[in-house]
């Protein structure tokens, strides 16, 4: 598999990680509304609700809760790119059926590539410029993006 771009330093954000796991489990948690739900923002922050429709064009939708139990995103996302097993692409630039949405944030990348017998794990965030770059990273995307990495993993041991 190769990536489907050279992400640029000055724009996008990179978390790659070896994943004790292999990589049909890491998509099956990736692809089911369900295994979502487990694993996908940093605890003690929980998700209560994600719908998936896995196709090009397709939602992918999560609503987060924090520990105080305040709801702080409910995020609307077009799939761009399906890869079974292999890559994931969704932005929040495009809403589903590929309609433009009012604030766009990210276009996420996420590849699993065979290694051994775990999976090599990369998560990329592309953005449209620097500051919204800049502000993801200060908002966290190293810890955060980790953390759910290390959720995860964890997680795809009791599927």
């Amino acid at each position: 598999m190769s990536y489907p771009f050279k992400p640029n330093p000055k724009l996008d954000l990179t978390l790659e990680r070896f994943l004790d796991a292999p990589r049909e489990l890491l998509w099956r948690a990736w692809t089911k509304p369900e295994h979502v739900k487990q694993w996908f923002t940093p605890k003690p922050w929980i998700i209560t609700d994600c719908e998936i429709d896995l196709r090009p064009g397709g939602l992918f939708r999560t609503r987060m809760q924090s520990p105080d139990g305040k709801e702080v995103s409910d995020r609307h996302c077009c799939y761009l790119e399906i890869v079974p097993h292999e890559r994931l692409v969704w932005t929040d630039a495009l809403l589903p059926g590929y309609r433009p949405s009012g604030e766009p944030f990210i276009t996420a990348v996420i590849a699993l590539m065979l290694e051994g017998k775990g999976t090599r794990y990369t998560a990329t965030a592309i953005h449209r410029d620097e500051a919204t770059r800049n502000k993801h990273e200060e908002m966290g995307f190293f810890d955060g993006w980790g953390t759910v990495a290390d959720q995860l993993a964890q997680y795809v041991k009791t599927i």
